[in-house]
């Protein structure tokens, strides 16, 4: 995550401060405060006829592994219709977003530590194919590859512990329709 180094505001170059029981930039000068907000995404977990739709990430993070379609929620956008913008965007496919299923944390893995960052939430909704006779998929904007898997196609290379986790309930029936 980026953090100002300078105010927004007047330039001032900013300092750690405990501000609100928590320790966040804060500017000397105007008391301009950076409030370290959290990215927000959504990814769908698409069944058709027992098949599930997976990506194959045309982008790092994840460059070349198998995930389910979604992205991150645009200032003013609600998560489902974000969802539904994503999966037109990434495959083509116009999709009834249904339940949400689980919220995950959004970790970001730093390169030269092996620490991961939580930065954000991801919202994993159930959704299904709005109309039935179109379900024909392509593959567009960060996606490389897409495809609708039975559990015995499944891809090795999953792409993310969200992706994992709900593949792995659906496996076992508990938790995804």
């Amino acid at each position: 995550m980026q953090d100002y180094r300078f105010c927004p505001s007047c330039a001032t170059p900013l300092v750690d401060a405990a501000v609100f029981n928590q320790v966040r930039p804060r500017c000397p000068a105007c008391g301009f405060i950076h409030f370290r907000d959290p990215k927000v995404a959504v990814i769908a977990f698409v069944t058709y006829n027992d098949r599930l739709l997976l990506i194959c990430r045309a982008v790092d993070p994840a460059r070349g592994q198998w995930a389910l379609p979604g992205g991150y929620m645009d200032a003013g956008e609600m998560p489902r219709e974000a969802l539904r913008r994503e999966l037109e965007e990434e495959v083509g496919l116009d999709v009834r977003v249904g339940r949400l299923l689980e919220i995950f944390p959004m970790e970001d893995p730093d390169a030269t530590t092996g620490n991961r960052e939580r930065r954000g939430i991801v919202l994993a909704f159930a959704a299904e194919p709005a109309n039935d006779d179109l379900i024909t998929l392509q593959s567009m904007d960060d996606v490389s590859a897409a495809g609708w898997f039975t559990v015995d196609e499944l891809p090795e290379e999953i792409a993310f512990s969200s992706t994992r986790t709900l593949i792995d309930a659906w496996i076992s029936g508990t938790g995804v329709p």
